[in-house]
Parts: structure tokens; sequence; C-alpha cells
């Protein structure tokens, strides 16, 4: 068996003496692991840095075996990461995600919307609401996507602004009335295309729709939650769109906490715990409209 592809590192760890073992998300073969000889040496550790782009040659005698790499470097984005905090802690955070996929099934839309994400995670700007998509289309390839197109309740194309925690579909303002403190907010950037950065309340409300349902849809079945490298992009990102001292710029799109998003705590095992704080929704989901 043996096969040439384009892979993303999402992470590596030594096997044995001078080995290690590499976990890629790949363009045509998805998140797949195998051996590479010599990876833990000086010549390869800096190749096999998170958030690298290589090229693989992936050998093994049977399909089922976990097999040995080949690598080049492509792209040597993780080196630029490291005195950004923000940038170190999405990339953590996206590797935790891409984690959530089946091993070895193919998502070429996920391998060109973390490339893409990473291409522009050093702008805080663009890692914000990029972070927030992501998530997004990490929902709707695990099979729970969220639908923003229409109106669950009266069937309107026009003026969404919630969505409901129960159907995860769209909400009119008019609909939505009436409910609008149990329904999470829809913010405008995700529902039609802004000319400009998204404003940081947009941002704030956009992570709290996705990570109530990625906790609520993905992670509580499976008993797992968000790690805390999640939390800690958003704490970085808000540090590094703190104004200067003197007052002349701000650098990046600073937002506050979302009011009832995921804190997260690790435990002995270096996964995390997770309260949703979103009880208040989830007493009244069948009430709600959708």
């Amino acid at each position: 068996m043996q096969w040439t592809d384009e892979g993303i590192v999402l992470g590596s760890k030594r096997h044995g003496e001078g080995n290690a073992i590499l976990e890629l998300m790949t363009r045509a073969h998805g998140r797949h692991l195998g051996l590479v000889r010599g990876g833990a040496n000086a010549r390869l550790r800096p190749v096999l840095q998170a958030g690298n782009t290589v090229s693989c040659t992936w050998r093994a005698r049977l399909d089922e075996h976990l097999g040995h790499y080949v690598v080049e470097g492509l792209d040597a984005r993780a080196a630029s990461f490291l005195p950004v905090p923000h940038a170190l802690y999405g990339t953590t955070h996206l590797a935790a995600l891409c984690r959530l996929l089946p091993e070895r099934d193919p998502h070429p839309q996920i391998h060109a919307a973390l490339a893409h994400l990473l291409d522009g995670l050093l702008d805080p700007r663009r890692a914000a609401p990029g972070m927030v998509r992501f998530e997004l289309r990490l929902l709707a390839e695990l099979g729970f996507g969220l639908d923003l197109s229409v109106c669950a309740a009266s069937g309107v194309e026009t003026d969404l602004v919630y969505v409901s925690p129960k159907s995860g579909r769209a909400v009119s303002r008019q609909a939505g009335e009436a409910w609008k403190d149990k329904l999470l907010v829809l913010p405008a950037f995700l529902r039609e295309a802004c000319a400009g950065d998204p404003s940081p309340q947009d941002i704030a409300d956009g992570f709290e729709l996705t990570g109530f349902f990625l906790a609520r849809r993905v992670l509580e079945s499976r008993r797992v939650s968000l790690a805390d490298a999640r939390a800690s992009f958003i704490a970085a990102l808000r540090r590094d769109a703190r104004p200067p001292a003197d007052g002349s710029e701000e650098s990046g799109p600073g937002f506050g906490p979302p009011s009832g998003g995921l804190t997260t705590s690790d435990d002995a095992n270096g996964a995390a715990t997770t309260n949703a704080g979103s009880d208040s929704r989830a007493s009244a989901l069948d009430r709600l409209p959708g």
C-alpha cells in the first residue's frame, strides 16, 4: 500500500529513541497517522511542528497498519506562530477539532478550510471570524450543520437574527421576539457578506453559538469536551485587541467573553471538563420555535 498526498501537521509524539508518530490532516486521505523514522532528530523536528504543511508519502504492507511516512516540508508557518499567543492556542484548538473527525475518512473541505485559516492566523481580524466559521464547517462535516438560511418559525429569509438551540435553525427577529432570552444570537458576519470587520459583540456571539452546538451535539455524547486551548485562544485574542498604553490604535477585534460561553478546566489526562453555561436554554428547548 502506498500513496502520496499533502497534509497539515496536527501533532507528533516521540516513539522510541529517534522516531516519531506523525498525525496529519491530509487533503485526500483525511486524518491519518504514520511513523516517521528519525522524526525526533534535529533535522526533522522543525518540519513536524503543528501547523506546518508537508508533502507526505505513506507506505504500509496492509491498509490497516500504522505505516511509515516520508515527509518533506512545504510551508513552515509554525515558526511564525511562536511569538504570537493566540496563534499557538489556535493551532492547538484546531488540531483538537480535527481529532473529532474519524481517522482515515477524507474531508477535503476541512483540509482546505484549515489551510486557509492557518494562513491568516497571525492576523486577529482574520483569526477570530475564521475560527467561528471553521467550527461551523466542522459541525456540518460531522452531520450537525446549522440551517441559517430561512426562519424555522415563519419561513422568511430576511432579518434572521437568532438561532434556536433546539433545532439549530435560524429564527427571524419578529418570530423570535417573544423567545429572545432563550435563543442564541446569529451574528451578522455569519448570515451575510460583511464589507468590514465583524464587531466585537458579533465575534463573541459567534463563539457562543458554535461552542453551544459543539458541546451539545458533538462532545456531550462522547463524554469529552472542548480543551482549554479554545478559551485560551479567545482570551489571547482579547489581549491582542487591547489598545496600546498611549491609546493610539487598537490591534485587533477586541471582544468580551460570550455571556453563555463554555468554561473549561483540565483533568488528569489532559482533557477538559466543561460547563456549557446553558442550563436555562436547555430547560426551555421544547417550548422554542422550530
